[in-house]
């Protein structure tokens, strides 16, 4: 098992650094058709990959097949990519016409920095990359985007090309069959036809309106998740849309996710945020009486309606929005208790899940941060 798991690792890191390869042919490309671009980032991300660009003028559809026409050349040439090392102080003159790599040579402590290249596209990259341009079999552009630089909507809106690669024709081809039914799915596309809910510019971006048709399905979907969670030992909470700025204080939000909050509310004199989270109410519930561990476990459940800010860029549908309500539950118990509700919350959940046909799970365990994380590791 091991060893599998050990090729596994090998085989996705060989892919990633296939991607950002590709990134790079994609700006190579970009730069022969528009000779003056300014260049800002390509990573590779999960299943592609995309790069940043400062361009004369606004990309279209009609543009990717052209870009990857151009791609398709560069990897036919199977051009090697070199990787250099050089002076800081070098480097700047060979990006002067290029300030979004000027500003990431400010931020890098060494006096030494590396920079790959390829056929005629030089760029400030730490890589790895693949041998050549040969190597990379098969890819495609997906979509442009705006993004704004370092994703802060006070700087210059940049151009996003996104793309996806993978190892061979064959799993790009099932990859594309796969988006091309999330497509048929999407739930804009549905809403189109069943009018289920309107996001008006009137009342600001990310916020919705569910319409007759979706609040009947809200109706139905929260009627049984009451009913399931009583009858799963659960009791449920209400509570309110905004808290004093002292509960955000204790809680940990201002300090470390005060950038996703609303500004303040000022309230005869007192500051008020609208709630990113339900937590603190939960546990301020929990010690407004004196309780014996005879009480435990408490399973405490609220269908909680918070509130978090998004860049305007990220907004998708209901898939990234400004306001939610969320599904949110607190089990207070005892060390000993503990293992036994664990494995309870994934039967219950997963039970929920699948009711609604979500059979097909990826499941992540949440640790403590290293640089947000509050309270102590022994606790």
């Amino acid at each position: 098992m091991a060893a599998n798991q050990e090729a596994k690792s090998g085989q996705s890191e060989k892919v990633e650094m296939m991607r950002h390869s590709v990134s790079h042919v994609m700006a190579e490309a970009v730069q022969s058709l528009f000779p003056t671009a300014r260049f800002a980032i390509g990573p590779a991300i999960e299943d592609g990959f995309y790069y940043d660009f400062e361009l004369p003028r606004t990309l279209t559809p009609e543009d990717l097949p052209v870009i990857e026409a151009r791609m398709a050349e560069i990897i036919a040439a199977n051009l090697p990519f070199v990787r250099r090392e050089m002076p800081k102080a070098e480097a700047r003159k060979l990006f002067v016409n290029q300030p979004y790599k000027q500003e990431l040579l400010d931020e890098i402590p060494d006096e030494t920095v590396s920079i790959y290249q390829q056929g005629s596209f030089v760029d400030l990259c730490r890589g790895p990359h693949v041998e050549s341009t040969g190597a990379i079999k098969a890819f495609k552009l997906t979509s442009i985007a705006g993004a704004y630089w370092r994703g802060d909507e006070h700087r210059q809106m940049l151009q996003r090309i996104y793309g996806i690669a993978f190892e061979n024709k064959k799993t790009l081809d099932e990859y594309l069959a796969k988006i091309e039914e999330a497509a048929r799915r999407d739930h804009r596309r549905i809403n189109k036809q069943l009018n289920l809910y309107t996001a008006p510019d009137e009342i600001g971006g990310g916020l919705i309106i569910l319409n007759p048709k979706g609040g009947r399905i809200r109706v139905t979907v929260e009627d049984f998740w009451r009913q399931e969670h009583f009858a799963n030992g659960y009791e449920l909470l209400f509570t309110p849309h905004i808290g004093l700025s002292k509960l955000w204080e204790i809680s940990g939000h201002l300090q470390n996710y005060k950038e996703n909050m609303y500004s303040p509310i000022d309230i005869e004199g007192q500051e008020y945020y609208l709630k990113p989270m339900n937590c603190p109410f939960h546990l301020l519930a929990y010690k407004s009486q004196a309780r014996s561990y005879r009480d435990l476990p408490l399973r405490w459940a609220e269908l909680g309606t918070v509130y978090r800010y998004e860049r305007s860029g990220v907004l998708n549908g209901l898939l990234r929005v400004r306001g939610f309500t969320q599904d949110d539950a607190h089990i207070i118990c005892t060390p000993e208790q503990i293992e036994d509700e664990i494995a309870e919350v994934l039967r219950f959940s997963l039970y929920m899940l699948s009711t609604f046909g979500f059979d097909k799970r990826t499941i992540y365990v949440s640790t403590q941060p290293s640089d947000k994380a509050i309270g102590r590791k022994d606790q």
